[in-house]
């Protein structure tokens, strides 16, 4: 099979397509040919790292450890393990696997989900990474209820997107922060306010927000706390390494207002976004697609920070 393969820290172009050798899933674990993948900030914010952390990180010198890339992951069940009880060979699935930009890939089957059969495998890819931060993000660490009022900044991205649809679902007032271009596609989505961040600081404003999501990294946590009621909480995911450190930092120290999260893949979790899928309730927005053999210019892309909602790479 083909796949993209990381074969070293170098610049975007290490990521590779290569012939590997079909993954044979375990007892546990499902087989599924790849339609469709999408990129997520853990896939690109890696080339933006200090070579240290991302040896680190990729846990090997002179390449990652693990060189195959990709999470997000939408296809058919190609062979199911002996224990495998909940799929069967033909089934249309999404969800999370390590390695998805490829042709194949082995996973556990409680990492995946069945597709609506109203949505296309592309659409059903764009949805996993992205969709479960902003929903464990809003849900879990927001408490978000009926009413509140929730502002999100960085709601031109993947999670942004998908965190403004998902707040409207949970029946909140939403404000958007994204820049000019954006703006349409932030009140496309259900947006009740966007501001444009190029000509207003939303950190200076005399509104308060109950739930504050920093999925960009332009503002303090002290700036958001300007801007929270008092009973409030800001919830980190994403914006880079310092805002996440940050946030993790004063989560760890009980600051009452202040939570972090990061994408725990969750079978649950992805059988709700599967409803609102299915309902409507989350339209993925997708900006570009690239073909499997492209992938390195599909972080190239996302490096330079122009993207609206999600990048999807489509395989086959």
């Amino acid at each position: 099979m083909k796949a993209i393969v990381c074969t070293g820290y170098g610049p975007p172009n290490v990521l590779q397509l290569q012939e590997r050798e079909k993954p044979i899933p375990k007892d546990n674990e499902v087989l599924i040919k790849v339609h469709a993948s999408s990129v997520n900030a853990m896939d690109w914010r890696l080339f933006t790292m200090r070579l240290l952390l991302r040896r680190l990180i990729g846990g090997g010198w002179s390449k990652p450890k693990n060189p195959f890339c990709g999470a997000d992951v939408s296809g058919t069940v190609e062979a199911v393990g002996r224990g495998v009880t909940r799929f069967h060979v033909g089934d249309p699935v999404f969800g999370l696997l390590r390695g998805a930009f490829a042709e194949y890939v082995c996973g556990a089957e409680d990492r995946i989900v069945t597709k609506p059969a109203n949505v296309s495998f592309e659409t059903a890819a764009a949805v996993p990474v992205a969709a479960i931060t902003a929903l464990q993000g809003l849900r879990d660490q927001g408490k978000v209820k009926p009413g509140d009022k929730v502002l999100i900044n960085g709601s031109g991205g993947g999670v942004g997107t998908f965190a403004v649809q998902i707040a409207k679902a949970f029946d909140a007032y939403v404000t958007a922060v994204c820049s000019t271009r954006n703006q349409d596609v932030a009140r496309s989505i259900g947006a009740d306010h966007v501001v444009d961040y190029t000509r207003e600081d939303v950190t200076t404003r005399a509104e308060r927000y109950d739930v504050i999501l920093a999925v960009n990294g332009n503002h303090s946590i002290s700036d958001y706390k300007r801007v929270l009621t008092s009973t409030g909480v800001i919830v980190v995911a994403g914006g880079g390494v310092r805002q996440m450190l940050q946030g993790s930092l004063l989560s760890m120290l009980r600051d009452k207002n202040v939570r972090g999260v990061m994408a725990r893949p969750k079978q649950q979790d992805l059988l709700v976004l599967k409803d609102l899928l299915e309902m409507g309730k989350i339209v993925p927005v997708i900006d570009r697609r690239y073909p499997l053999a492209d992938v390195a210019s599909a972080v190239s892309y996302l490096i330079e920070g122009h993207s609206s909602g999600k990048v999807v790479i489509t395989v086959s």
